[in-house]
């Protein structure tokens, strides 16, 4: 058995978002190393200033360098056929999967990671990480936090966990990763062909029905999650023997999967799709007038034929929300019937702690309104502008009056010259709430992706 040893430097620590910058391979025959590969890459980013400090590989080193695409054919060749192996392997594996992949080179192997191997073969030493395991281990490193000298390290450390392995520890996870899945023949070729990006996946039954549709950061991996062995998702195990027949559709992020699962499942209703409720409202937040002529806010079960200011997946989700507007405007908590108020029960000889309940109702209704006027600003419009399917587009989803429009993809080169360009492009969806949902949660996020939909023209290169 042959292995490659790898070690890679990045701009960041998502395959999908960051760039590799230097990659190193060596490969090993259980005895020694007989072959080697080590080069700096191009970027598609900047490299980050604090990324620079730690490699000592900075944007100039890198300027006259080869981009991935144009040394995928040498380091597959060098991959292809040999156990890949790594310190910390998930992180190197993904990140040359997902830039193999994107240059047109399928790539799957077995992988062995040395902290997994080092932590079993070695227990009890008080740290893992590559430098510390090293010096507790005598193995010298030349060149730290260089794809080069890291690699050297690793194999050296390889070579001692393979000698000192007399338990079989390594030979035992080579055979979990050799029957983790059972994928039946028929799907061989339709799982081949699926790609490690974000997505939807469709399974069929014999009759060619829609059984199934699910979402996925990783479509290769998802899908074959459902036909591991041991797989904890019984639900899965039960339904996998009844696929016949394997489809995706690629999403440019793992939010597009998202929203475009939700309408896939709405549209098709798919037999095993039995989780369909929880895109149900279950409560709403109401205001109605008392008595008194108190503006009252209060968390409901959602009813059809009234209509709430917003509408929630939980009651839980409900209160919080409530919880948060009373904190924020000085609400009383039990005219929004949150809980007892001590403030209410307070004497008069206290009145500056009194609490706004206390207040005429003309007074304590301009802080409902307040309230209700905070909530209106989500139903502003936005867009989101992120990753496409490929480097040549971007994707985009659009919220109009605080509801989802739509969304798709728009090629970098596309006549782009206004936001109404940019709305005219996308593909209309029915929304709901579960979907703003899914959306708002993504603005709190990563609030620099998300620009309002009255401004500047954006500009054809997407900038």
């Amino acid at each position: 058995m042959e292995y490659a040893i790898v070690d890679i430097e990045t701009t960041g620590g998502n395959a999908g978002l960051g760039s590799i910058t230097e990659i190193a391979i060596r490969i090993f025959n259980g005895n020694q190393v007989i072959d080697s590969y080590e080069t700096l890459v191009k970027p598609l980013h900047s490299i980050p200033p604090y990324v620079a400090s730690l490699t000592g590989i900075n944007d100039d080193m890198v300027a006259n360098c080869l981009p991935f695409a144009d040394i995928a054919k040498d380091v597959f060749t060098m991959l292809e056929g040999r156990t890949f192996v790594a310190h910390n392997v998930n992180f190197d594996y993904s990140f040359l999967k997902h830039h193999l992949g994107s240059a047109g080179y399928h790539y799957a192997a077995p992988k062995l990671c040395t902290i997994r191997m080092s932590r079993k073969i070695r227990p009890g030493l008080p740290s893992y990480s590559l430098g510390n395991l090293c010096d507790a281990l005598d193995i010298s490193i030349a060149g730290r936090h260089r794809a080069g000298g890291d690699a050297d390290a690793t194999a050296l450390l390889f070579s001692k966990l393979l000698a000192w392995d007399l338990d079989g520890v390594i030979p035992a996870m080579l055979n979990e990763v050799a029957e983790e899945k059972q994928l039946p023949a028929a799907l061989r070729n339709d799982f081949d062909g699926l790609p490690n990006t974000p997505g939807v996946y469709y399974f069929y039954n014999d009759s060619d029905e829609v059984i199934y549709i699910g979402k996925a950061r990783d479509l290769k991996k998802r899908v074959g999650q459902h036909f591991a062995i041991h797989s904890p998702n019984r639900k899965g195990s039960k339904f996998a023997k009844k696929v016949a027949r394997i489809s995706y559709e690629a999403c440019g992020t793992e939010l597009m999967a998202l929203i475009l699962e939700v309408l896939e499942i709405k549209r098709v209703y798919p037999k095993y799709n039995t989780a369909l409720k929880k895109y149900e409202a279950k409560a709403g937040l109401f205001v109605y007038e008392d008595e008194n002529g108190y503006q009252r806010m209060t968390i409901a079960k959602a009813k059809k034929g009234y209509q709430p200011v917003q509408v929630f997946t939980t009651r839980q989700g409900g209160m919080n929300k409530l919880r948060e507007l009373s904190r924020r405007y000085g609400l009383c908590a039990s005219l929004c019937r949150l809980s007892s108020c001590e403030l209410c029960d307070l004497v008069d000889k206290q009145k500056d702690l009194l609490c706004t309940a206390n207040q005429a109702p003309d007074v304590y209704n301009q802080k409902v309104e307040r309230a209700l006027s905070f909530l209106k600003k989500d139903e502003q419009g936005f867009y989101i502008m992120d990753k496409g399917r490929h480097a040549g587009e971007k994707s985009c989803i659009w919220v109009e009056n605080g509801q989802f429009y739509g969304m798709g993809y728009i090629d970098n080169d596309a006549d782009i010259y206004s936001l109404n360009d940019v709305r005219d492009s996308l593909t209309r969806y029915p929304g709901d709430h579960y979907i703003m949902q899914l959306i708002i949660s993504y603005v709190c996020k990563y609030p620099r992706k998300v620009a309002p939909i009255t401004g500047k023209p954006v500009s054809a290169e997407w900038d």
